[in-house]
């Protein structure tokens, strides 16, 4: 057998059963192209602070239901765990360059302990505002922390911003999984499984001190300080108003070949960057990301979201035609299945680029209109195939946020690319909040409807 030609020197993976050898071969070479010269560390600490930074949302909306109790919304939860973020996203990026990324991640993290402890400590029986404020503290170290983390993805490649998708994508799956095996096998309550919550943020410590090489962060930081010679703020604004000319297409595209420490060092060699833009600029530069990158991922978290909160309570079948003994049971597992897609997809960058992204975001559209009409219709013969869609439903959300970074890593001039890929971040948390509100009217709405068509199992829930 020949050797492949890549300078990896590894051998083609055997085939699996019915895939083409040009397909299998194509994906095989991609992947390695991908990962040759990754650093570990990066890969493993961008890992990391992805599924710290999300795993806390998770694990507080899994406490929902035992930190307010049955006669409080469970959306107070979701909002306060996710408005805080979003305020954070939308204001931060035009000031936060200010701050270097290790106090950013000292207080990311302080933040997000003092939140889960509040929450943790709160009387039982005490005001649930007390806890709301604990998960806004949380809230508000996860927003900023998102925005940082994948601006930081701007001085390591390619290979960290894959670590980090895969990372958020993993906190679904582990947050939820974690809370079930803490409170119920582990036997420690859910006051003892939000404390252990709140030591979870040292493991970003660790990553940001211990892990990750920080030589080409140091290096571009020195890099803000550097005026480019004969550009003044007068000029950038002004280049600023065509939309991202500011760096040659040829000059962005060949830092791309080696991302890493390179691409910090093009970047502020010859440009400014965001961090000398002035404020007028910023605006313009995060308007000009709007169509292509912010309005898509906006449009399949508003859809997504207001299917998990909204619709997915109602599509309830028989019990004698699934797999379940009980009601409630179907909630979690759409809720499975939709975060095991997320996994996958947040983690398929390396083998898989999607480049047109409004696609994915009118198919979870369909997605939204589908299930719904479902929920009103009763058409949908099993819940099996229920099952597929929302699994579907995960890969396509998923996709649509790893490949939305990962289209600005490849397109926005180097110069603008750490404020772009921080204020793209706002689009996420702000579909989730507008589907937060969309999703509180739909699940009362659908749930009203099939009762009075003689379909009363969404009533049924809290008895089994």
């Amino acid at each position: 057998m020949n050797r492949s030609p890549s300078s990896s020197g590894l051998l083609p993976l055997p085939l699996p059963g019915g895939l083409s050898s040009s397909l299998w071969a194509r994906y095989h070479a991609r992947a390695l192209e991908f990962f040759r010269g990754a650093d570990v560390r990066v890969i493993v600490a961008f890992w990391l602070f992805g599924l710290i930074n999300n795993i806390l949302y998770v694990l507080l909306l899994s406490a929902a239901q035992d930190l307010v109790g049955a006669s409080t919304p469970k959306a107070l939860v979701l909002l306060a765990d996710v408005l805080p973020s979003f305020l954070t996203k939308l204001v931060a990026p035009y000031f936060i360059h200010r701050v270097p990324y290790p106090l950013r991640i000292a207080v990311f993290v302080a933040l997000s302990s003092a939140g889960m402890v509040l929450v943790a400590l709160a009387p039982v029986d005490g005001s649930v505002a007390v806890k709301l404020f604990g998960v806004v503290l949380a809230s508000l170290s996860s927003g900023g922390g998102e925005l940082s983390f994948l601006g930081l993805t701007h001085y390591y490649g390619h290979g960290s911003l894959a670590a980090w998708g895969s990372g958020t994508g993993g906190a679904g799956l582990v947050g939820a999984g974690l809370y079930v095996l803490l409170t119920g096998w582990v036997g420690l309550g859910v006051r003892g499984s939000l404390l252990v919550g709140a030591v979870l943020p040292g493991v970003m410590v660790l990553a940001f001190w211990g892990v990750l090489p920080r030589g080409a962060l140091e290096e571009g930081e020195r890099g803000k300080g550097y005026e480019p010679v004969g550009e003044g703020e007068e000029e950038e604004d002004r280049e600023e108003e065509e939309g991202f000319g500011d760096v040659p297409v040829g000059m962005a595209s060949a830092g791309l070949l080696a991302p890493g420490p390179a691409v910090a060092a093009t970047a502020y060699t010859h440009h400014t960057g965001a961090a000398k833009a002035s404020f007028g600029a910023k605006v313009r530069r995060a308007r000009a990301l709007f169509v292509p990158y912010m309005l898509p991922l906006l449009l399949v978290y508003v859809a997504e979201y207001t299917i998990n909160q909204g619709v997915a309570p109602t599509l309830l079948f028989p019990l004698d035609e699934s797999p379940f003994s009980e009601f409630r049971a179907f909630y979690p597992f759409y809720g499975f299945l939709y975060q095991l897609g997320v996994f996958i997809s947040r983690s398929s960058t390396p083998f898989i680029r999607i480049h047109h992204l409004y696609l994915p975001s009118f198919l979870q559209v369909a997605n939204l209109v589908l299930l719904t009409l479902h929920a009103l219709l009763n058409f949908i013969p099993s819940v099996y195939i229920v099952f597929v869609v929302v699994f579907w439903e995960g890969l396509l959300g998923g996709a649509v946020y790893v490949n939305t970074f990962a289209e600005i890593m490849e397109h926005v001039p180097v110069g603008d690319r750490e404020f772009s890929l921080g204020a793209t971040s706002v689009s996420d948390s702000g579909g989730i909040c507008i589907a937060g509100f969309l999703g509180m009217a739909m699940e009362v709405w659908l749930c009203g409807w099939q009762v009075r068509h003689g379909r009363d199992y969404c009533r049924r829930i809290e008895t089994g």
